[in-house]
C-alpha cells in the first residue's frame, strides 16, 4: 500500500482527529483568555452549531463518500490536471496545491457574498449572534455540498498530489476554527501573524453587521488575497469590543441559534440585490 492509498483509507480518522483537537483547544483557549463576552446562549449556539457539523458530514459521506482526498486520487489515477501534465519537484507540486486550493476557497467565499442565491445559503453563516470556535464550522448543508463540488472541479483541473489535499483540508479546518475563536492574542503577535495566517481578530470585522465591514477579509487561511485585490480591512470601525455581530436582519435566537431555524434561513424573505454591492456603511441596506 503506497501512501496515497494509505491517506484514502484513514482521511474520515485523520481529519475528525484534528477537527476534535482543535475544536478543545481553541474551546478551552476561548475559556481561559476569552476576547468578547458573549451574548447569546452558549449551550444552545454549540448544540446547534455542532448539530450542522453532525448533519453536514453524514449528508457528504452519503453523497461523496471519499470526499476532495478520493477526488485527488482519482484524478492522479485517469492523469488528470496540470500536475499529472508537468514534471515537477514533488514537494514543489504539494506547495503550489495547497496554496492555488487556499486562493479557489477565497474566490469561491467572494462568489458567495456576490451572488445573491448563494448569499441565501452563506447567510446561515454570518447570521451566528457571536463569534467563537464553533462559527468556523457553522455552514448550511447546500452550501457544503456547492463547496465540495468547486473543490473537485478545482482537483480535476489542477491535478495536485493526494498529500496536499489532506494537508490543505486539514489546515482550512484548523485555521477556520482558529481564526473564528473568541480567543485574545497579544497585538504585536497579531500584527506578525496576520503576514502568515488569518487572525481572530482579522476575520472578525468580516462577521460584522456593516455591510462594508462584512465584505472584507474573505480569507479563511491564508491573509495575502484580501491584501492583493484591495478587500483587507485592518480592524472594525467600532472596535472590536464594539462591533455588532451577525446580520441586522436576523436577530432572533430562534431563528438563527437554533437549528430548525438556522436549516430554514436560506428560503426566508425575497432575494434582494447582490450582497457584495453594498459596500457603504449605514446605506439602510439589509441582508
Amino acid at each position: 500500500m503506497n501512501i496515497d492509498e494509505l491517506i484514502l483509507g484513514n482521511e474520515p480518522l485523520i481529519r475528525l482527529g484534528f477537527f476534535f483537537g482543535i475544536l478543545a483547544l481553541i474551546g478551552l483557549w476561548e475559556l481561559l483568555a476569552p476576547r468578547r463576552a458573549l451574548t447569546a446562549s452558549k449551550a444552545v449556539r454549540w448544540g446547534s452549531n455542532l448539530g450542522i457539523v453532525v448533519l453536514n458530514t453524514i449528508v457528504l459521506r452519503l453523497l461523496f463518500p471519499a470526499a476532495a482526498v478520493g477526488m485527488a486520487f482519482f484524478a492522479g489515477e485517469q492523469g488528470w490536471g496540470g500536475f499529472n501534465y508537468i514534471e515537477v519537484p514533488y514537494w514543489l507540486a504539494v506547495v503550489v496545491s495547497v496554496i492555488v486550493l487556499d486562493f479557489v476557497v477565497w474566490l469561491q467565499h467572494v462568489m458567495v457574498h456576490a451572488v445573491p442565491l448563494f448569499w441565501r445559503l452563506h447567510r446561515m453563516h454570518h447570521a451566528d449572534l457571536d463569534f467563537d470556535v464553533t462559527t468556523g464550522a457553522r455552514f448550511h448543508p447546500l452550501e457544503i455540498i456547492l463547496s465540495m463540488l468547486i473543490k473537485f472541479a478545482a482537483i480535476v483541473v489542477l491535478g495536485p498530489p493526494v498529500i496536499a489535499v489532506i494537508i490543505f483540508e486539514v489546515l482550512l479546518n484548523a485555521t477556520a476554527m482558529f481564526n473564528h475563536g473568541n480567543i485574545r492574542l497579544p497585538l504585536k503577535l497579531d500584527r506578525v501573524l496576520r503576514w502568515f495566517v488569518v487572525t481572530p481578530d482579522m476575520h472578525r470585522v468580516h462577521h460584522s453587521v456593516e455591510d462594508d465591514e462584512a465584505n472584507s477579509n474573505f480569507g479563511f487561511n491564508l491573509p495575502w488575497w484580501d491584501r492583493l485585490f484591495g478587500t483587507y480591512r485592518d480592524q472594525p470601525r467600532g472596535g472590536h469590543d464594539g462591533m455588532t455581530i451577525g446580520i441586522r436582519k436576523y436577530r432572533e435566537p430562534q431563528q438563527v441559534s437554533w437549528l430548525n431555524g438556522m436549516l430554514i434561513l436560506p428560503f426566508k424573505g425575497k432575494i434582494s440585490d447582490y450582497a457584495i454591492n453594498r459596500r457603504q456603511w449605514g446605506d439602510g441596506n439589509e441582508n
